[in-house]
């Protein structure tokens, strides 16, 4: 932002926004291709940002169920997420779960029965459903079910006592039992009891072959050790057909339960609790608890979710695929008209979606527009997913704004000229941050507001106000009537910054937590709705200079990024202030004692959680540049909810 002499003192003397952050040496020279434009999820959250493509699939590729996304239209580009899944008796695991048909058949060859699912299409597409059930004694194991016979005997081979059942004939087929232990079996206690469905006498059996061949006599039936009542065979109708979640038919073999199942449209085969066989697609499109609809496709999931806010993607497995939950807007104030520094600002963000570059002032009080801004630039951020909002300012000159606004004429040429230049650059909207208005022009500034907000929407862009965090105890006297700006403007930004100021009469954060909290608060009290609402958030500290009895001598802004090696080289003595809810640092040089209140990614986060817990809008930074790069994966992860 340029300012003249005379708003470069006005603003010294307030200590407000475009000054309260330091100035920092020259930014080394950066391109538009450096800012970031590809997004890197796992499932549904975001992991980290990256301005080449292959770098972010580099980087996706070591997380599992990992995808990248084009930032500006949110386009699928590329992902590893499994099409195949392997399935043994309706049960399954992570890691059966391939991108290619080639492993999982692998896998299902590997294992005595199972099924694969192609998880964009019906049913599976290969199966070896289980047939035989092999027992050694009375006991058996999950992996002793085969799908060939030849199966089944070359295990039983390795085994004494064993016998083997053929699930869907309900028989016992083949055993290697000698005459001498069947003799020895019937001669034992009865344990093995036959029971029926149909109320059939109930009979106890000492040799599990007799009761299985007096259990395959009966429909319905099953056998049932009498001392620990495990079920070890059974002809009940365990296999349940579902259709949309009802019950269709009950059958105990599956070939017969797949047979009906085949023929009908979303249904299932669901026994033990589990579902062994299903047609139903395998991603539902959810809106908070509802389901909307169901697609067998990731291509048609998306595209359907797309037309739904606050939609998500939701696999059979409940895992969250994909979502475009309300996310807390990033909004960041570049603080410059420079390119070089925008460009550069950016490049080292993650999850901004708002670009403020200061590209226009107020340069006289007939309404002439100081117009700095670059076409060029501004179609190549939106090219990359950014929203771009110039900043407007006054040059915080209050005798100029009073006169400029007094005039009717004057306010609609500053407007016709700001809107003229918006469209050519295909602006999405503007940031007005006219600050250090006269109470007296209250009214003035309102209409002002209001007229720039109508001829902004009908130019189809929107309106964001910055005003100051204020007090309730004066607001009414100052020149910002919320009430009345809230109704005029689409957002409006606390600028919750600034509690302790250049010229303050005492040392202090420039933000403590609670009264950054208070803002908010207030904000609300007034009318203005939290959907309107965005904190602003300081990337800067004030580092103050004390006198013997604590008073303060003067004051300058450090950036948030130099604050570590501030600390480092001082050996600044730290110490938590409860009521600010912030660190302090405390050091001595040269007779003085130099004290300020740290801005730290924790803090960062604890703002962000301010908005989050009051439902506001978004957030908007002071300024880009200041923060170290480290800031930006934590704040992508956490904006969104």
């Amino acid at each position: 932002m340029k300012l003249t002499p005379l708003a470069a003192a006005a603003v010294a003397a307030i200590g407000l926004q475009a000054v309260a952050a330091p100035s920092v040496g020259a930014a080394p020279a950066a391109s538009v291709s450096s800012i970031t434009q590809y997004r890197v999820y796992q499932n549904d959250r975001p992991l980290q940002e990256f301005a080449k493509r292959a770098d972010a699939q580099a980087f996706a590729s070591r997380y599992a169920y990992s995808r990248v996304e084009r930032i500006a239209d949110r386009a699928w580009l590329w992902d590893n997420l499994p099409r195949y899944k392997v399935y043994l008796n309706g049960m399954s695991r992570p890691e059966w779960e391939y991108a290619g048909y080639a492993a999982a058949r692998a896998k299902a060859d590997a294992l005595p029965s199972a099924q694969i699912r192609d998880l964009q299409q019906p049913g599976w597409v290969y199966g070896k459903a289980p047939r035989y059930r092999l027992y050694q004694g009375e006991k058996t194991r999950p992996e002793w079910s085969f799908s060939s016979l030849s199966a089944a005997k070359k295990e039983a081979a390795r085994w004494t006592g064993a016998a083997i059942v053929d699930i869907e004939a309900a028989a016992w087929i083949w055993d290697n039992y000698s005459s001498g232990q069947v003799k020895q079996a019937r001669a034992g206690k009865p344990v093995y009891a036959v029971e029926s469905s149909e109320g059939a006498r109930k009979s106890v059996f000492a040799f599990l072959k007799d009761a299985v061949l007096a259990a395959s006599e009966l429909a319905g039936s099953r056998v049932v050790h009498a001392s620990s009542g495990a079920v070890l065979f059974s002809r009940e109708a365990s296999y349940a057909v579902l259709q949309n979640g009802k019950p269709v038919a009950r059958y105990f073999a599956l070939q017969s339960a797949l047979a009906k199942a085949k023929s009908l449209a979303n249904s299932q085969i669901v026994s033990g609790g589990l579902i062994w066989w299903t047609n139903a697609p395998y991603l539902t499109v959810m809106q908070g608890d509802k389901a909307l609809r169901s697609f067998h496709t990731r291509q048609s999931a998306v595209s359907y979710a797309r037309g739904y806010s606050g939609s998500r993607i939701v696999t059979a497995d409940s895992r969250a695929l994909w979502s475009q939950p309300k996310a807390l807007q990033v909004l960041g104030w570049s603080g410059s008209s420079d390119e070089a520094s925008i460009v550069t600002q950016l490049a080292g963000t993650q999850g901004v979606d708002i670009s403020s570059p200061s590209w226009y002032e107020l340069a006289d009080a007939s309404g002439k527009l100081q117009d700095d801004s670059l076409p060029e630039l501004a179609a190549a951020l939106k090219q990359r997913g950014l929203s771009v909002q110039p900043l407007v300012h006054n040059r915080f000159d209050p005798k100029l704004t009073s006169a400029f606004l007094a005039d009717g004429n004057a306010r609609q040429a500053f407007i016709d000229r700001l809107a003229a230049s918006l469209k050519k650059l295909g602006a999405d909207g503007l940031n007005l941050d006219f600050e250090n208005v006269a109470g007296k022009d209250r009214a003035l500034f309102s209409l002002f507001v209001g007229e720039l907000g109508s001829a902004l929407r009908k130019a189809g862009m929107t309106l964001t106000v910055d005003l100051p965090r204020g007090d309730t105890a004066w607001d009414h006297r100052t020149a910002y009537d919320h009430q009345a700006i809230a109704e005029a403007a689409d957002r409006i930004v606390i600028m919750a910054y600034d509690e302790h100021w250049q010229g303050s009469d005492e040392a202090g954060p420039v933000s403590s937590l609670d009264w950054a909290e208070g803002g908010i608060q207030q904000f609300l009290s007034y009318g203005v709705p939290r959907s309107k609402l965005m904190l602003g958030v300081p990337f800067y500290v004030r580092l103050w200079e004390l006198d013997a009895s604590g008073e303060p001598l003067g004051s300058r802004a450090v950036s948030m990024k130099d604050v570590p090696q501030l600390i480092s080289a001082k050996s600044a003595y730290a110490s938590f202030d409860e009521a600010a809810g912030l660190t302090k640092y405390t050091y001595a040089e040269n007779g003085s004692t130099y004290v300020f209140w740290a801005e730290t990614e924790q803090s960062v986060s604890k703002r962000i959680a301010l908005a989050r817990k009051y439902d506001l809008a978004g957030i908007a930074a002071w300024r880009l540049g200041y923060e170290p790069a480290s800031l930006w994966t934590a704040v992508l992860k956490q904006k969104q909810s």
